[in-house]
């Protein structure tokens, strides 16, 4: 079913998002978290698209099964890097030929070990040529794009970046899931001057519970994302003590705090970032639970 259906139907909601292994040895332990991650009754669970296209093999059967074997509404990333109509057009097909009635289209992160974005075609070199193509060839899927709260890391300033939002949203998109962000003023002032640009669709919080503090380091450069100095200095304080697992408590606990605090301030749900973890996710849900109606 379509996302752009799905939102109009219920608040608060959950959304989840998961990343395919690379190596299908690994793909059994996977699949064992998306099903304990079911009991949540996600609205939607988007599946990643590796650097380069490196997992896109690999996201196509994995959002395939999520639907067909699990029962579960699959959001598929696409990216421009590597992009052709060709190559974009035999993966939108296999999307409609399992079912698959959602995309996420993302311009992409430049390859492992790059630091430019280098686009392979002219046709294909920002999120809005996709979001273009997809409605032009393939217009009953539902698009979803992304959103920066605290800008893009490559935006001249914020007004440019809200600027290249609304002309994604012009070419046709749907709702927006935003960029993990651990201050919620970044998200709802995000919202304030998205809706003053006359942009109208949903926009969901993406929220990171910090597993890792070297992980949420190198999320950092890349994404352009700002942690408050209070809690960065209180995970470095917890690592030196007591390890991941106190970074792990210590985000598990900031995360429920930030979630309960963007639904009691009338955010419409929150898309999680699972990292493929079960534990985290399954304890957030606690606290949601209770807000959450049955649809």
């Amino acid at each position: 079913m379509r996302i752009a259906d799905l939102l109009r139907r219920q608040e608060p909601f959950l959304s989840l998002e998961f990343f395919p292994p690379k190596d299908r040895a690994q793909w059994p332990g996977f699949f064992d978290v998306v099903r304990q991650l079911k009991v949540l009754d996600p609205l939607f669970c988007s599946v990643t698209y590796g650097a380069g296209g490196s997992t896109q093999h690999n996201t196509l059967e994995i959002v395939t099964r999520m639907k067909q074997e699990y029962g579960l509404e699959p959001l598929a990333h696409l990216t421009c890097v590597g992009a052709d109509r060709g190559r974009l057009g035999a993966f939108l097909q296999g999307l409609r030929e399992a079912g698959v009635d959602n995309v996420l289209a993302l311009r992409g992160d430049p390859p492992k070990g790059e630091t430019e974005f280098r686009p392979d075609s002219d046709e294909f070199r920002h999120g809005n040529d996709l979001v273009c193509h997809i409605r032009s060839e393939f217009g009953s899927l539902s698009v979803g794009v992304a959103g920066y709260p605290e800008k893009h890391p490559e935006a001249v300033s914020p007004e440019a970046d809200l600027e290249h939002l609304r002309r994604k949203v012009a070419c046709g998109a749907d709702f927006v899931i935003t960029q993990l962000f651990f201050d919620n003023d970044h998200y709802f002032n995000f919202v304030d001057r998205a809706r003053e640009a006359g942009i109208d669709v949903p926009i969901i919080p993406g929220v990171l519970p910090v597993q890792n503090l070297a992980a949420l380091k190198r999320m950092l450069a890349f994404c352009g994302a700002t942690v408050p100095a209070g809690y960065m200095r209180d995970l470095e304080h917890v690592q030196e003590v007591y390890g991941d697992s106190g970074v792990r408590g210590l985000g598990l606990g900031y995360a429920r705090s930030q979630v309960r605090n963007l639904l009691d301030r009338g955010a419409p749900g929150v898309h999680l970032y699972t990292l493929n973890k079960a534990d985290t996710c399954l304890e957030i849900w606690k606290d949601f639970a209770g807000r959450q109606g049955r649809r």
